[in-house]
C-alpha cells in the first residue's frame, strides 16, 4: 500500500503534527510512506506541478497533516488543493483521512473543509484525527493515534469508507442593479476587503461591490487582496510575538492596521471557491497573527458580500459566523448573489451605518464563548512567550477564570442547601425558583423606578 502524506505545515520536517506520522512509522503501521511538505514547498510547487500530480495518482492513501490554523487549514495546504483541482488530478476512488494537532480552536470546521473538499475530488473519506498539540507526549495520545490509523487501515482493507455527499446549490445569480448617485453627507470610514482577480473579474461580485458602495453613507476604502505583494503565508515562526513585526518584509502588517484594522467598519466580498474564501483571503486571514491572539478590531461591525452557493456551504457559514463572534464583532449582515441584492446590500448599509453611531453589539453566543475560552486558557499559560497578548487580555478583562468567583461559588453551596431541605425552604418561606427570579426582579423594579 502506498500513502502519501501532504504535509500542510510550513514548518515543514519540522512540525510538530508531523510527529504523529514519524510516531506511527515508528511503530510499524505505514508502509510505503512517502511525504511531501506541501505547506513549505507551495511556492515551488506552483511552478512545475508534475510530480506532485504522479505521486496523488500513485497513492492508495492520501493523509492530509497540518496544524489549524485561523479555522481552517493553512493558506499553503489550501492552494495545494487549488492545485490539485486546477490541474486536474484524477484520485477518484483512493483513500483520504486527516491528522491535525490545534488547541481544538475550531478544529471542526478545519476537518470539515477537508472533507468538504475529498467529496469534490472524489475520494473516499476514511476519518480524522484532532489532536492537542501535546496529546503525542503523554501514553494515552500515542494510544489514541495508533488506534485511529489502525481503523483506517481496517477501512480501506474492508471498502467500507465512501465519498462524502456533496450539497449542490442552485447556481443561479443574480446581478445587482448599477450603482445609484449617493447625495448624503458621508461620516465615517469602511475598508471593503475583497479578492478578485483584475484580470478576469467576477462581474457578479463586482456589481455587488459597486452597488454597496454607492448605497454606503460612509468613505469605502477598497482593498483588493488579489493585488497585494503577499511575500508567502504565515510559516507559524512566532517572531511576531513581542513586537507585532512580521517575519514577512511585505509591509502587510502595517498595511492591515493603517488602512484595515483603523476603519469603522470592515466589509469583506468574495466569490465561494473550494468551500471557503479561496487561498488568498486564507493567506489574509493567517497574516493577521502578527496581531497576535488579540481581538484589536472588537466592537467593530462586519459585513460580507458573497457570490455563489452560499447557501449550500454550511460549514463556511459557520466559519463566517465564528470570525465575527470571536473577534468581538457585530455581524450585520451577509449579502449572496443567489437572490436579487439590491435590498439586502442596501439594508447591510443601513446596519453597519446604525451599529457604529449607535456602537450596536451583542452577546457572544457558543462560538465566541467556547472560542475566547480557549484562548484565554492557552495565552494564560503562554505568557512569558505572548506577553503583547497577555497585556491586551488582563487589560480587557479576558481572564475570567471560573476560580475568582468565591462569591458565586458559595452561593451555589447555599441553593444546594435549600434544593435538598425541604426543612430549609420551609424555614424561609422562599421556593427555589422564587430564589432564582429576586436578583432579577430586583433589576425591574430598579427600572421601573427610573
Amino acid at each position: 500500500m502506498k500513502i502519501l502524506v501532504l504535509n500542510g505545515s510550513p514548518a515543514g520536517p519540522d512540525s510538530i503534527t508531523l510527529q504523529t506520522v514519524h510516531y506511527l512509522q515508528a511503530c510499524g503501521l505505514t508502509g510505503d510512506m512517502e511525504i511531501c511538505h506541501v505547506g513549505r514547498e507551495i511556492k515551488k510547487i506552483e511552478r512545475d506541478f508534475s510530480a506532485y500530480a504522479e505521486a496523488l495518482q500513485a497513492a492508495d492513501l492520501i493523509l492530509f497533516c497540518y496544524p489549524v490554523y485561523t479555522f481552517l487549514v493553512p493558506a499553503q495546504l489550501h492552494r495545494f488543493i487549488e492545485l490539485m483541482k486546477e490541474n486536474r488530478v484524477d484520485v477518484r476512488g483512493r483513500y483520504a483521512a486527516q491528522i491535525t494537532t490545534s488547541k481544538h480552536f475550531y478544529d471542526v470546521t478545519a476537518h470539515q473543509f477537508i472533507i468538504d473538499n475529498c467529496a469534490d475530488l472524489g475520494l473516499k473519506y476514511a476519518g480524522g484525527l484532532s489532536a492537542d498539540m501535546e496529546d503525542l507526549l503523554h501514553e494515552q495520545g500515542q494510544q489514541e493515534a495508533v488506534s485511529f490509523f489502525r481503523f483506517v487501515l481496517w477501512q480501506m482493507e474492508n471498502g467500507y469508507a465512501q465519498a462524502p455527499v456533496v450539497h449542490a446549490g442552485s447556481g443561479v445569480r443574480h446581478k445587482a442593479s448599477a450603482p445609484c448617485l449617493n447625495m448624503m453627507n458621508k461620516s465615517g470610514r469602511a475598508a471593503l476587503v475583497y479578492d478578485d482577480d483584475s484580470d478576469h473579474p467576477n462581474p457578479y461580485l463586482q456589481a455587488m461591490i459597486r452597488r454597496f458602495v454607492s448605497v454606503l453613507n460612509m468613505d469605502c476604502e477598497l482593498v483588493n487582496l488579489h493585488d497585494f505583494p503577499f511575500a508567502g503565508g504565515c510559516i507559524g515562526c512566532f517572531r511576531c510575538a513581542s513586537d507585532g513585526k512580521c517575519f514577512h518584509r511585505d509591509g502587510f502588517d502595517t498595511y492591515l492596521r493603517e488602512h484595515i484594522n483603523s476603519a469603522d467598519v470592515i466589509v469583506y466580498a468574495f466569490t465561494v471557491r473550494d468551500h471557503s474564501m479561496g487561498s488568498i483571503f486564507k493567506t489574509y486571514d493567517d497574516r493577521q497573527f502578527c496581531n497576535g491572539h488579540r481581538t484589536v478590531t472588537m466592537g467593530k461591525p462586519v459585513g460580507y458580500l458573497v457570490s455563489g452557493s452560499l447557501s449550500a456551504e454550511e460549514n463556511l457559514r459557520t466559519v463566517m459566523h465564528a470570525r465575527a463572534q470571536v473577534g468581538g464583532n457585530y455581524l450585520a449582515g451577509i449579502v449572496t448573489d443567489e437572490h436579487d441584492p439590491d435590498a439586502a446590500l442596501e439594508q447591510l448599509a443601513r446596519t453597519l451605518e446604525y451599529a457604529r453611531e449607535k456602537h450596536y453589539g451583542q452577546p457572544a453566543d457558543f462560538y465566541g464563548v467556547g472560542g475566547m475560552k480557549i484562548f484565554r486558557d492557552l495565552i494564560w499559560q503562554m505568557q512569558g512567550l505572548m506577553k503583547e497578548d497577555h497585556r491586551f487580555y488582563k487589560e480587557h478583562g479576558f481572564y475570567d477564570f471560573p476560580q475568582k468567583h468565591p462569591g458565586r461559588m458559595a452561593a451555589m453551596y447555599l441553593v444546594s442547601a435549600l434544593m435538598n431541605s425541604p426543612a430549609l425552604q420551609k424555614k424561609s418561606g422562599v421556593s427555589m425558583t422564587e430564589g432564582m427570579l429576586m436578583p432579577y426582579r430586583a433589576v425591574i423594579e430598579k427600572a421601573r423606578k427610573k
